[in-house]
């Protein structure tokens, strides 16, 4: 018998796992709020006119969209997952939601026989296509276990953190420190570019260094060619970062460095930079202007 998976939230990264699934031999359900991007982005699948309608028959439901505001839309809104799905639903949310709000829609699904997992994702667009994805999920042990299957569809790897939030936890963090480095890579980018180094040999050597990593090798040479082509949009990561801080609030623990970084974030997205990489923080940091395409 097929599995019916309802997915909300068909955007670069959505729609990729999106087609994932279909590829795996689930039968989907989509959501998205433009009917025609859901229409292409989920090609295969039936496209639905609101959460609750996708949610309704479904065994599982995916959700990615953008933060706490749109989670709550659309699992809690009157036409949201939780309004219609059946009780035994188990739902994935990879959305980078504060632990407040993952805890929030965990308990309302309870209340409903429901089971929420928070399960934010670990990688960008050439990670969703490649089903590469890192999944970090916070939830019920049993209901982790049933959405294997859509995790091997989507990724390589998930892994249970704890109960509900510790997912989002997991991923604010994960998120401070891809959003830190992606600014000290802009500083040590412009400062090498005027002392005259080699692009070419600058990215070689920092690559083979200590501080070689994925980011590295992918937001740095994006920075030298001046291509902030958007991965993951600066605005989000600015979105990602103020909510880092509320969580080292809740917990009462200093953060003064993603509190440096975030205002330049905030600066470039105030700039009008936010719809384009966060490594376009390099213009920020440089003061150069955005080249017009």
């Amino acid at each position: 018998m097929t599995t019916t998976v309802a997915f909300i939230g068909l955007g670069a990264m959505g729609s990729r796992m999106a087609q994932n699934l279909i590829s795996a031999g689930f039968a989907l359900r989509v959501f998205n709020r433009d009917r025609a991007k859901a229409a292409a982005a989920g090609a295969g699948a039936a496209v639905c006119d609101s959460p609750a309608d996708a949610a309704r028959g479904a065994q599982f439901v995916c959700s990615i969209v953008s933060d706490d505001a749109a989670t709550r839309e659309v699992m809690l809104g009157a036409a949201g997952v939780l309004s219609a799905a059946a009780r035994g639903t188990v739902i994935l949310d990879a959305s980078t939601n504060t632990p407040a709000m993952a805890r929030e829609v965990s308990a309302a699904a309870a209340a409903k026989g429901c089971h929420y997992l928070d399960c934010p994702v670990s990688g960008s667009i050439a990670q969703a296509q490649s089903r590469e994805l890192v999944f970090m999920v916070g939830g019920d042990a049993s209901a982790f276990a049933s959405a294997q299957p859509l995790f091997a569809a989507m990724g390589r790897l998930a892994r249970r953190m704890g109960d509900a939030g510790t997912g989002a936890t997991i991923k604010l963090i994960n998120n401070m420190l891809s959003g830190i480095t992606t600014a000290a890579l802009a500083e040590a980018a412009q400062v090498a570019e005027a002392a005259g180094l080699d692009r070419a040999a600058t990215l070689e050597i920092l690559a083979e260094g200590a501080t070689g990593s994925r980011l590295l090798k992918t937001k740095l040479p994006k920075m030298f060619n001046r291509d902030f082509t958007p991965q993951f949009q600066l605005e989000l990561m600015e979105k990602d970062l103020r909510y880092f801080l509320a969580l080292a609030g809740d917990v009462d623990r200093p953060a003064p460095i993603t509190s440096l970084v975030r205002s330049q974030y905030q600066s470039g997205r105030r700039s009008q930079l936010g719809k384009l990489d966060t490594c376009a923080v390099f213009l920020q940091v440089s003061g150069e202007p955005q080249r017009k395409a």
